[in-house]
């Protein structure tokens, strides 16, 4: 994997050098360098982030060689057994052509949990509405293929930390998610776009960019994103009241 150059995905996921013995080789175009550079990481232990709903979906060819070395390529290897993993291109899934301007709102699930929540934690209702529209368009059964679980699409160590024994739960996933954004909102001292860009990509990715959004295409349209959203759940809550 490129070392000088860290993805979002890395930022978030805490890449640190591997601690044991593993190695992995990608043969692949160029397009799918990325993703599967992400695979590498998988093999060493590293993980990957969460990411927003499904994306084009990769065939990738993995198999182990004789020295023990995991390899990883678009094309099929001949003569060894391998398997096929299935893994969504996170550049591409924010290259989407929904018009978060238009689309439409989702306002008839987990109200009442969302405004228990909110009211416990000081946020407006909207802006976990916006977050969990981007993060899992309202389906409690998220799963990315980066692990992600849930409404807020919370990664294990995510829950782990929250106390979050149920990703599937409603109310542990938005109370889990809600506590992280909390922590995030004391950090970046109430930065709705720091917190935003937190986030997606990890808290150290921001503090790595010197406090500002880290220049990773698909955070900062995930900022765009959630603050299109807040602002349309926000008028669309105050229509109604």
């Amino acid at each position: 994997m490129r070392q000088n150059s860290k993805t979002a995905a890395q930022h978030r996921a805490g890449i640190k050098p591997a601690t044991r013995a593993a190695r992995c080789v990608t043969r692949t175009s160029a397009r799918l360098t990325f993703v599967l550079s992400l695979a590498c990481g998988l093999a060493l232990g590293i993980g990957w982030p969460a990411l927003t709903l499904a994306g084009p979906t990769l065939k990738v060819y993995k198999h182990v060689d004789e020295n023990g070395v995991t390899h990883y390529s678009s094309k099929k290897p001949r003569g060894v057994k391998y398997s096929i993993l299935r893994i969504r291109c996170p550049e591409c899934a924010w290259k989407n052509k929904v018009n978060w301007h238009t689309t439409p709102l989702i306002t008839d699930k987990f109200t009442d949990i969302i405004r228990q929540e909110a009211a416990q934690s000081g946020f407006e209702p909207a802006l976990i509405m916006a977050i969990i529209h981007a993060e899992s368009g309202f389906n409690p059964n998220t799963v990315s293929s980066a692990g992600a679980q849930g409404l807020m699409q919370l990664m294990p160590a995510t829950q782990e930390r929250f106390g979050v024994r149920s990703a599937f739960s409603p109310r542990q996933n938005i109370r889990g998610g809600v506590t992280y954004l909390r922590q995030l909102m004391k950090l970046f001292n109430g930065n709705l776009d720091l917190v935003l860009a937190a986030y997606n990509a990890g808290e150290n990715a921001v503090l790595a960019a010197d406090r500002q959004i880290p220049p990773f295409d698909e955070t900062r349209q995930y900022v765009k994103r959630v603050k299109i959203l807040y602002k349309r759940y926000r008028q669309r809550l105050q229509d109604r009241s």
